[in-house]
């Protein structure tokens, strides 16, 4: 049960009032024991004798009816016309109705937003069964630390013209998440060009080839890095197929967009750090703790290293 903010009693409180009261003790006796006026202990009083013990609860206090409330008629006119995607101006235009007042019922009937009209899009969710089929890549725009800023003093500690002295400009956070083990690899890299793209996918093929996985396939967004020409002679030379999202889609590469949200908030901004040297030295550690030691949701709660060995046993056994 909710109980109001500010309420004095609650439910025992309020049945011991009763009880009192009904022993012999006066209306102000009740009162001045509880600390609440001679009117309260006579509500819960007649209350009480009218209800029992249903009656010591709170009530809403929506009115009992709304003279101006607009008529269930109206409101289902308003939904018609908003299935056909008119908006609360064009709504109020043809039923003359004030465009405030078509936003407010269309508010409380859930179509405030045309997009809430559309049935949502169904999770296309995929999970690849041999490790290193496919693997996600994406790149992290972060600021540069110079010294610790706004995130850990808040922005108006400094003034304007000292936070603009000390804005040291941006890095970027590669990163690699194999598909069917989401065993991950990352590095901070000082841009996110074309060259730098290519270099950093041999170095995270590499790195899992030292773990026993061999890259088939990469999966980017449409961006100028992935469709340069040397990431597409690299992708040539290390044998793997290059697959792009569909654009504005980025919940086909949702692997690595989720794993962006995770190290952003387990590491780039998990600490108050002194330096950008600092944050990067820490980057190894916390990935050897996502991959070896942090349970992931989405493998039954454990580690990618521990869905790593599993599947390397499966393979084994069934070969």
């Amino acid at each position: 049960m909710t109980l109001h903010g500010n309420a004095r009693t609650c439910p025992r409180s309020r049945r011991l009032l009763v009880e009192r009261v009904e022993r012999g003790w006066t209306v102000a006796a009740a009162a001045s024991a509880a600390g609440v006026s001679e009117r309260t202990v006579a509500k819960w009083v007649a209350r009480w004798r009218a209800d029992g013990a249903s009656g010591l609860g709170d009530r809403s206090s929506a009115p009992l009816r709304i003279p101006h409330r607009t008529p269930p008629d109206r409101v289902a006119a308003l939904v018609a016309l908003r299935r056909l995607r008119m908006t609360a101006v064009e709504i109020g235009e043809v039923l003359s109705m004030p465009p405030s007042t078509v936003s407010a019922v269309l508010k409380r009937v859930g179509l405030g937003k045309r997009s809430r009209l559309a049935p949502p899009e169904p999770a296309n969710r995929y999970q690849r069964q041999r490790p290193g089929e496919l693997v996600h890549v994406d790149v992290k725009k972060l600021g540069r630390i110079a010294r610790p800023g706004h995130r850990a003093f808040g922005r108006g500690s400094q003034a304007g013209w000292q936070r603009r002295a000390f804005r040291a400009g941006w890095e970027y956070l590669h990163v690699c998440v194999d598909d069917a083990t989401r065993l991950a690899y990352a590095e901070v890299l000082a841009d996110e060009r074309g060259e730098t793209a290519a270099a950093f996918l041999e170095r995270a093929t590499s790195w899992y080839a030292a773990r026993g996985i061999i890259v088939e396939a990469v999966m980017t967004d449409n961006g100028a890095a992935y469709r340069s020409t040397i990431h597409a002679l690299v992708c040539r030379r290390l044998g793997l197929r290059h697959l792009t999202t569909r654009p504005y889609r980025p919940r086909t590469n949702g692997k690595a967009e989720r794993f962006i949200q995770t190290i952003t908030n387990g590491w780039a901004y998990a600490r108050v750090y002194g330096s950008s040297d600092e944050r990067t030295d820490l980057l190894e550690g916390w990935l050897n703790h996502y991959n070896w030691r942090r349970p992931h949701g989405s493998l039954q709660h454990k580690p990618p290293g521990t869905r790593l060995a599993e599947l390397n046993n499966l393979a084994r056994n069934y070969n």
